[in-house]
């Protein structure tokens, strides 16, 4: 897009970030079936121009793949294979409950949001972007949509998200999915502070043929929480308050049960061939880009 350096595109970053964001690309594991044209490729019967492989002919399949010259000597008709180029559904997940209000969550999930959706953009891929909290009947999205034209409409859309409410991540996903029609990948961002069980949306997930991106946001202050004596505590969702007396000897109890927690969200998406990574919201929006998202792979 190059935009003009005297006029800020985003709010959500810089010109500088938005022009690298532009030549990156997710890098998705998986192979899919859809029918319309994008990058990703497949096997499958088709006119391209890569050819792929051959396979018997059965009943139904299209004359017109039928290798001519092969059934001249064989007196067997085989089907010419060829890699079909696909389209790959990005489906974007904010979570804007009250707890990503908290020390920057929302804005780096604001962010990484607009940075997945002008990558699937950009790739002529099928976005979407979705923003549940309890203060809208219905879940608020945008798309799905691709090509470059719709840039403007997805970064207007993620910059007007706001948090209200307490509705759980596993609620949101599965409204979603009640929503939702098309294979390929589905990036979850949130701060995953919920009582709920996440294995039955993750099931739910990849049964529905996406494949699982899943980013916690958690402040620096709820990674290693500075807190001595007693203290009181309110859930910025529920308003239960807690007391605690001599908080410091709950601190290691504490970073036990979080590092344990993620793992096992971690195990949750790799048991359905997905990835999970959690960062600090204090992380500038580069680093998460261009050393932890490239470094594990995630995008190129």
């Amino acid at each position: 897009m190059s935009p003009q350096q005297s006029t800020q595109f985003s709010t959500l970053f810089d010109n500088a970030t938005l022009a690298r964001i532009e030549r990156l690309r997710i890098n998705s594991h998986r192979r899919f079936t859809n029918r319309s044209r994008g990058e990703h490729l497949s096997g499958k019967g088709g006119s391209s121009t890569e050819f792929s492989d051959y396979r018997n002919y059965v009943e139904g399949d299209d004359v017109r793949f039928v290798d001519w010259n092969i059934f001249s000597r064989l007196h067997r008709p085989y089907l010419k294979l060829f890699h079909h180029e696909e389209e790959l559904h990005v489906v974007i997940l904010v979570d804007a409950s009250d707890s990503m209000q908290f020390s920057d969550k929302l804005l780096r999930a604001r962010q990484l949001a607009a940075t997945f959706g002008i990558m699937g953009l950009l790739s002529n891929e099928r976005v979407s972007c979705w923003s549940f909290n309890d203060g809208a009947q219905e879940p608020i999205r945008i798309g799905p949509f691709s090509g470059r034209g719709n840039l403007r409409a997805l970064i207007d859309f993620v910059e007007r998200i706001e948090v209200g409410g307490d509705l759980p991540i596993e609620g949101a996903i599965e409204t979603m999915l009640n929503r939702h029609s098309g294979r390929g990948i589905v990036i979850l961002l949130s701060d995953f502070l919920t009582f709920g069980d996440l294995s039955r949306p993750f099931n739910l997930l990849f049964s529905r043929g996406l494949e699982i991106f899943t980013i916690q946001i958690l402040a620096p202050e709820e990674i290693d929480p500075d807190v001595t004596g007693d203290a009181r505590f309110i859930d910025s969702e529920t308003a239960q308050k807690l007391d605690v007396t001599a908080a410091s000897d709950l601190l290691s109890i504490y970073e036990e049960h979080r590092i344990a927690y993620e793992r096992g969200i971690e195990n949750l998406c790799s048991r359905r061939n997905g990835h999970f990574l959690s960062l600090s919201s204090a992380m500038p929006l580069k680093n998460m880009l261009f050393d932890q998202l490239m470094r594990k792979g995630w995008i190129r």
